[in-house]
C-alpha cells in the first residue's frame, strides 16, 4: 500500500492538487454524482429543495457543478461515481471546485 502511495505522489506533481499541491481548500463542500467527465474536469448534480411562496409548497430542483480532477485521481473517478468536491480560488471561468474524495461507486445507490 506504501508503494502505491509513492507512486502516487511521484506521478502528482501538479500545484492544483489538493493533497500533493499547494491549493488550499476552503468554504463550501457539496456532494453529488458524476455526470460528465472531462480530461483535467468533472461535472457533478445533485437536488435540492426550493420553496415557492406563491403555493407554499417545496419543488425539487438540480444543481450542476463544474470541479477540478486532479491527475492522481484521475483513473479512480468514473461517470455515475458519487463524490465530495471542496470551494477553492477560481481556477478558470466555470471551475471553482476541486475534487476532495470519492464517497462510492456507481454501481451502489
Amino acid at each position: 500500500m506504501t508503494e502505491k502511495k509513492q507512486e502516487e505522489k511521484a506521478s502528482c506533481n501538479s500545484k492544483l492538487c489538493p493533497i500533493h499541491g499547494t491549493i488550499s481548500l476552503r468554504g463550501r463542500n457539496f456532494s453529488g454524482r458524476v455526470i460528465k467527465k472531462f480530461p483535467k474536469r468533472v461535472v457533478i448534480e445533485f437536488d435540492r429543495t426550493v420553496y415557492i411562496k406563491k403555493y407554499e409548497r417545496y419543488a425539487k430542483r438540480k444543481t450542476k457543478l463544474h470541479a477540478r480532477l486532479p491527475d492522481c485521481m484521475q483513473n479512480d473517478i468514473n461517470i455515475g461515481d458519487f463524490i465530495e468536491i471542496t470551494e477553492c480560488r477560481p481556477i478558470s471561468k466555470i471551475v471553482h471546485f476541486m475534487v476532495n474524495k470519492k464517497i462510492n461507486g456507481g454501481e451502489t445507490q
